[in-house]
């Protein structure tokens, strides 16, 4: 019975918002009946009707995933209203920025715990870098807004992004998909999926990715800046020795090499790096390169930056009984990466690093899960959880003495060792009210060991209890009401930028959100219209922040501070729709309005008390909006397929000090689109991304009176697909 849950899922991922345009899965290719199905998530640990749940989530199934084109995890974020996911261009591999409802974590530093949770098959990512999750064999993917501390625990205060890819189908079969796009762009993918014996069932991958030509044209070598190769492999293996045991193993391998991330100098007249190098940013819009895509980085060489990562997953899924299920997930990611980078992005060596670093973590958990059809059904579950880390940063400065090059070096090495015991249940108190009550306690301890210019160790441990309580109202079977309560939790920890011993083996504290929320779920016209909706509150204690100061003994000339302001407050409203009105034709759309500002910060940046309380918080535009459609018809003996899709972004903040010259501050317009089609195994696809050519900075970052920094967003691009399967 309940076994079953994750084969459901990959079945329910391809069916479940009623779309079955022509993909490379199918061979019988059909144009999908209007009306929308039933959508199957698993965000609570089990598998539910979305629109039974009380949380805020939004789903996009294996076909529309598949008609986004996408590479990576930004190319999806138009499935969820105040969904803000940028690329920071401070690392290899992809750092990702992920931003729900104005709360997320954009500093490359891995001593900086992620706000928003990327989960993987089961398993939690614990760094930004590498968390911009490519689009390879994803079944489904939720997006969770606010607070998840009950069954996702520590730093999911902002929500989470859960991922599951295809299990092995245990029948011969697969496909591969082969595309073209400008920027000198190959993409090669293939499945195989075989059965060994009845019982064991085997799914092989593989991806390659060739960017011949980079987005950046680098005026100093006079040539393009941004090229990248990634290669991944992959084997997953389903045994199901009995009819209620499964054990399934996932092992990924990833490998990519590229040119150093391209960043661009917009320093002002009242920084270091313009008023004695004069290296001047003509005005708040425009970079010292004169372009937002034209750099002058002087060691930005050949595939200088490489990122991998081995990831090993361990599922065992147990029927104990009709009503009752366990489950185990181990997870094990490694990752390693190099970088030698120019964070001046001027002609001179005035400020690189070179930053090779290693990532561990493994993590346990357990649960228990009663569902049976009487009022109650809960989750009971424990969760273990290890990670360490260590960057052997080199600092090369260039401007504190005259003609002189100062090599710098500090070595940082953190552990996290954590635990937490939760259980989150629900009881029907009549048929159409229900109540959810929930909590997780966590502990996390954390070691932190400087060598280098500054030599120190220090250890803190923290611990925290985080409830949920919801109220759900059925009104009628296609409609319902709820009320929520939840807090999340983001662990304290110790920098990673230090500049003496006093910063190194000082702690900042935890911080914690209370989310008080409102919410309905409904469907119209016999379910061809779905609409969603929620108001929430959130009430930030002890905000993390990082400002950068300037430092006289670190020899970098800044440091890096992680303090915790005292309150913040951010409202808002979502709605998000779905809508099917006739065979072929499908609507998506919603819209997230966003109130984020501080209530008090306070801060002695030791020339004195200063007021913050006035900054607006990044990546929080006040309205984030997307509209999109997808038709299909019958043309021959294949359909044909047509979408477009817009995206619309207000005017927000990249850096915490609110700089001018590193605020977007108009609103992009992102538009996307494609046309298609399929007959008996094959498609064929052609595709447009940012077709407005939208330019907005993706990261911004203010260096304590040196200079200023930027990066921006990838420019238009086109291309085409084709897949077949066998």
């Amino acid at each position: 019975m309940k076994i079953l849950y994750r084969n459901i899922i990959g079945i329910t991922s391809t069916i479940g918002l009623g779309l079955t345009t022509p993909s490379a899965y199918a061979k019988d290719v059909v144009v999908r009946e209007a009306g929308l199905e039933e959508i199957v998530i698993t965000a609570r640990k089990r598998s539910e009707n979305m629109q039974d749940v009380a949380l805020s989530v939004s789903a996009m199934s294996q076909s529309e995933i598949e008609r986004q084109f996408s590479t990576d995890i930004r190319d999806l974020v138009g499935i969820s209203p105040n969904l803000v996911i940028d690329d920071t261009s401070q690392g290899p591999g992809g750092l990702a920025s992920i931003y729900i409802r104005g709360i997320g974590v954009s500093d490359v530093e891995k001593n900086f715990d992620p706000a928003v949770g990327v989960v993987v098959d089961g398993v939690f990512l614990g760094q930004n870098s590498g968390s911009l999750t490519r689009s390879i064999d994803i079944a489904s993917i939720e997006v969770l807004r606010g607070p998840q501390g009950t069954l996702f625990g520590r730093n999911t205060i902002g929500g989470v992004i859960k991922l599951q890819r295809s299990q092995p189908t245990g029948e011969l079969g697969g496909k591969v998909r082969a595309g073209y796009g400008n920027y000198e762009t190959l993409t090669l993918d293939g499945i195989l999926n075989f059965g060994v014996t009845e019982k064991l069932a085997v799914k092989l991958s593989g991806s390659y990715k060739d960017q011949g030509k980079g987005y950046y044209y680098n005026s100093y070598f006079g040539r393009d800046q941004g090229r990248a190769e990634y290669t991944s492999i992959g084997a997953n293996v389903l045994f199901s020795p009995t009819e209620t045991v499964s054990v399934e193993y996932t092992f990924q391998a990833e490998r990519t090499n590229q040119d150093t991330p391209a960043i661009l100098n917009v320093s002002r007249s009242n920084q270091l790096f313009c008023s004695a190098y004069g290296y001047c940013a003509p005005d708040i819009h425009t970079p010292v390169s004169g372009s937002r895509h034209v750099s002058q980085q002087d060691e930005p060489g050949l595939f200088d930056a490489t990122y991998d990562a081995d990831t090993h997953i361990v599922e065992v899924h147990w029927d104990i009984a009709n009503d009752l299920q366990f489950d185990y997930i181990f997870g094990s990611w490694q990752t390693e990466e190099t970088t030698l980078a120019d964070w001046d992005a001027t002609p001179e060596t005035l400020f690189h690093t070179s930053r090779p670093a290693e990532f561990g973590q493994t993590s346990h958990e357990m649960r228990l899960t009663y569902d049976s059809d009487g009022p109650f059904s809960g989750v009971l579950g424990a969760y273990l959880w290890n990670s360490n880390y260590e960057i052997r940063l080199r600092s090369y400065i260039g401007f504190a003495v005259p003609d002189v090059v100062l090599d710098l070096p500090q070595t940082t090495k953190q552990t996290t060792d954590s635990w937490a015991v939760f259980l989150e249940g629900d009881y029907a108190i009549t048929d159409a009210l229900s109540i959810t009550v929930g909590g997780r306690f966590t502990r996390d301890e954390k070691t932190t060991d400087q060598v280098g210019i500054v030599v120190a160790d220090a250890s803190h441990s923290w611990k925290k209890f985080t409830p949920k309580v919801a109220v759900t109202y059925a009104i009628n079977d296609d409609s319902m009401v709820y009320a929520t309560f939840s807090e999340g939790y983001r662990s304290g920890g110790f920098n990673g930028r230090v500049d003496s011993v006093e910063t190194a083996t000082t702690p900042y504290n935890g911080e914690s959100v209370d989310n008080y929320e409102i919410g309905f779920k409904s469907e119209f016209m016999e379910n061809k219209l779905r609409l969603n909706g929620s108001a929430f509150i959130m009430k930030y204690k002890d905000k993390q922040e990082e400002i950068q100061l300037p430092s006289e003994t670190s020899g970098t000339g800044q440091v890096t501070r992680v303090v915790n302001a005292s309150t913040a407050t951010i409202k808002g409203i979502e709605l998000d729709a779905l809508y099917s009105p006739i065979a072929g034709l499908t609507f998506r759309a919603n819209i997230g309005l966003l109130d984020a500002g501080y209530d008090d910060f306070l801060f002695d940046t030791g020339d004195g008390i200063v007021d913050f309380s006035h900054l607006n918080l990044r990546r929080s535009p006040k309205i984030s909006s997307n509209l999109s459609f997808n038709y299909e018809w019958n043309i021959g003996s294949g359909v044909a397929n047509v979408g477009a899709g817009w995206h619309h972004i207000d005017p927000y903040e990249t850096d915490f000090a609110n700089k001018p010259e590193l605020t977007n501050d108009k609103s992009q317009e992102l538009i996307d689109a494609s046309i298609g089609y399929a007959i008996n195994n094959m498609q064929i696809n052609v595709y447009g991304r940012n077709l407005t050519n939208e330019d907005g900075y993706t990261i911004g970052f203010d260096v304590a009176g040196l200079w200023s920094y930027v990066a921006t967003r990838n420019p238009r691009t086109y291309g085409v697909e084709v897949n077949y399967s066998f």
